[in-house]
């Protein structure tokens, strides 16, 4: 066995990948901090790495909806269902100021640009301006006519500000006209709005759309997106200005470049995404799911340069000593075989332990991140007429591996020709034996539906490149006709 091949690992590209810009900035993030919370009559404050608290503010008779700083960060201000606004210092624990006016669920908060006013919009289709020093209401509007479950202010602008409602409509008010000076009309029920720094460009969310508008030229449409598959419950903007994110209950965050409004990235969660955040320089990414848990992921801090003095290497004439040296004709040439070291699978081949190389490439650290090792094991395996054997006398854990594995990737078209044969031996082998073990017979189905999916995916193909093979000949006979017929003519003429 001294010339034992070692086994070909078979490369297959991986159609969509693109590695950008993008995609290096978005996944410079750690694994998320996870936080249970739920729907309560307390606002809680994080701190960046804390697991715990660090503040509560418990001053609610009902549960709290909403909540923003302002921007010194020394103010908050909250809404809750009960109608009430309220407003707290960071360093204490009593509300500073309350605000009675709203009879309904109080959904969006926010401070002017002034930093003395609050903005508020209810579940009473009612949107307020409040006086902070005074703590009375200035301004009520009674414009929409419908639930109002977003807003923002302008960050420039003292007097404007801009509110989404459930009847479709997004306005922007101005406090010295006391109405509305732009409307515009999403489609769908909005669940978010944004207002970029500058004030030109507003943003709605609602339905599976997100909106880009031009308010200086009186809320003009600039471009409509669609690149989630349900209802977009969240929008935020980077630190720079230059990408736009949104969440959706389809779990996904999306980024657009604000340039051309192209995804140029996208995050998964675990569940349906309610809202979502950014800090300071995009430090941090936050997101908020309908099973309670609070995502946090912090960005990874650049490596530290090492401080200690470099090891003095060898001089450049060490490394092409002997470059130039003119063999002799009296000189005796040695070649030293180099050892070819083999990994633990092609071991275990080369002494016939094909049970075992299978269960080294089905361990998850392989299966997960070299898929391709194990597909070109399996393809080995079947290739000696030795798969069946390998696979067959497993117990209840060894199983689920070679199911999982199966499942997981027996629907990718790269590995599908030899999944799908593996996938039939399985099934062949175990089917007798089904119904001793709830978790495998689970996974046993879906393996089996899976694989009957694929073969019928298969036979569509193999009809559908029928069907072009067919287009195509005639095609190619059509235009060599006009050729042929004037041969044709020529030998007509000659005789």
């Amino acid at each position: 066995m001294a010339g034992y091949k070692p086994v070909a690992i078979q490369t297959y590209p991986i159609l969509g990948e693109k590695i950008t810009q993008d995609t290096l900035y978005w996944n410079n993030y750690k694994p998320p901090y996870n936080y249970a919370v739920t729907a309560s009559s307390r606002i809680h404050i994080y701190g960046r790495y804390s697991q715990e608290p660090i503040k509560t503010f418990s001053r609610f008779k009902d549960t709290a909806y909403c909540a923003t700083y302002r921007q010194d960060g020394r103010l908050l201000v909250a809404g809750s269902e009960d109608g009430g606004v309220q407003l707290f210092d960071i360093t204490g624990r009593a509300p500073l100021r309350q605000f009675e006016g709203h009879t309904k669920a109080v959904h969006t908060v926010d401070f002017t640009a002034d930093k003395y006013h609050v903005v508020s919009g209810a579940d009473d289709y009612t949107v307020k301006l409040w006086d902070i020093p005074n703590s009375k209401e200035i301004l009520t509007f009674k414009e929409h006519s419908d639930y109002v479950r977003c807003g923002c202010a302008s960050r420039l602008n003292p007097d404007l500000f801009v509110t989404g409602s459930y009847d479709h409509t997004v306005k922007m008010f101005d406090t010295r006209t006391n109405k509305s000076v732009v409307s515009v009309e999403h489609g769908q029920p909005v669940e978010s709005v944004l207002l970029f720094p500058s004030g030109g460009l507003l943003v709605s969310a609602g339905g599976r759309y997100v909106k880009v508008w031009d308010m200086l030229k009186g809320g003009q449409l600039l471009v409509s997106l669609k690149n989630h598959h349900k209802t977009v419950t969240c929008l935020c903007l980077s630190s720079s200005g230059q990408r736009l994110l949104s969440g959706s209950l389809d779990r996904k965050v999306k980024v657009y470049s604000t340039t051309s409004y192209k995804v140029v990235h996208s995050f998964d969660y675990a569940a349906s995404i309610l809202s979502l955040a950014l800090a300071h320089e995009d430090e941090t990414i936050v997101v908020g799911m309908t099973n309670g848990i609070l995502s946090v992921k912090h960005r990874k801090s650049e490596a530290k340069k090492d401080s200690l003095p470099r090891r003095r290497r060898p001089a450049y004439r060490t490394f092409i000593k002997g470059k130039n040296y003119i063999r002799q004709k009296d000189d005796i040439l040695i070649n030293r075989p180099s050892k070819k070291h083999l990994e633990l699978y092609d071991r275990d081949l080369k002494n016939f332990r094909i049970s075992k190389a299978l269960d080294r490439v089905l361990e998850p650290s392989c299966t997960i991140k070299t898929p391709e090792v194990t597909v070109s094991i399996i393809k080995e395996l079947s290739r000696r007429g030795v798969l069946a054997n390998a696979l067959a006398g497993r117990d209840e854990k060894e199983i689920s591996r070679v199911l999982n594995f199966l499942i997981r990737n027996l629907s990718q078209p790269r590995f599908a020709s030899v999944l799908i044969n593996a996938a039939e031996i399985v099934i062949d082998i175990y089917l007798p034996v089904i119904g001793q073990s709830p978790v495998v017979d689970k996974k046993f189905l879906l393996l089996q539906g899976l694989v009957e999916k694929e073969i019928d995916y298969q036979k569509e193909l193999l009809e559908t490149m029928g069907m072009m093979g067919m287009l195509f000949a005639t095609m190619t006979r059509k235009e060599s006709t006009p050729a042929s017929d004037g041969l044709l003519e020529n030998k007509r003429i000659e005789f």
